[in-house]
């Protein structure tokens, strides 16, 4: 009796170590799809937000972001490479936020690639956007290219996939 309850505890204390080794240290790949949801989740809204809830939700958006930030973005309203930093970054999310209507949006699949060294990766993903009084959603394919920066995931270059349409 003494040897199953043994054998018993010495399993649940491996199944605890073995869950709190993943609860700890996480694979950067779960880490990095965790942050472009969360990025989506804060990047939506609603038009009833205040002007404070705006600030406050542009300011967490452009903290996914690294210090500096290339853009090669091509959509057919908005044709443009460009570097931003944060600063940048929450202004143009606080002007959309206080121009647009509401804004949802989704990123529906995330493929993410991390390095040999784990301290980068490419995430390719088709980026979902509802816009407020638009019936058609826009959809784009994207690629991220993410860095770990003191030991966050920070997104350091964003740019459009060519699809064949």
């Amino acid at each position: 009796m003494k040897i199953v309850f043994r054998i018993v505890l010495v399993a649940a204390l491996v199944a605890l170590g073995i869950w709190l080794w993943t609860v700890l240290f996480p694979n950067p790949e779960k880490v990095i799809r965790q942050r472009l949801t969360e990025l989506a989740r804060i990047a939506s809204f609603s038009s009833n937000e205040s002007d404070l809830a705006r600030l406050a939700a542009a300011r967490s958006l452009a903290g996914f972001f690294s210090t500096n930030v290339e853009f090669q973005v091509e959509l057919p309203e908005l044709a443009r490479r460009d570097s931003m930093d944060r600063n940048e970054i929450t202004q143009a999310a606080f002007a959309v936020r206080s121009r647009a209507g509401g804004l949802k949006v989704k990123f529906p699949d995330i493929n993410v690639t991390v390095a040999p060294d784990k301290q980068s990766a490419v995430a390719d993903l088709t980026v979902e956007a509802n816009i407020s009084g638009e019936r058609d959603p826009m959809v784009q394919e994207m690629k991220f290219t993410l860095q770990k920066i003191d030991g966050r995931w920070l997104i350091t270059r964003v740019e459009t996939v060519r699809t064949l349409s």
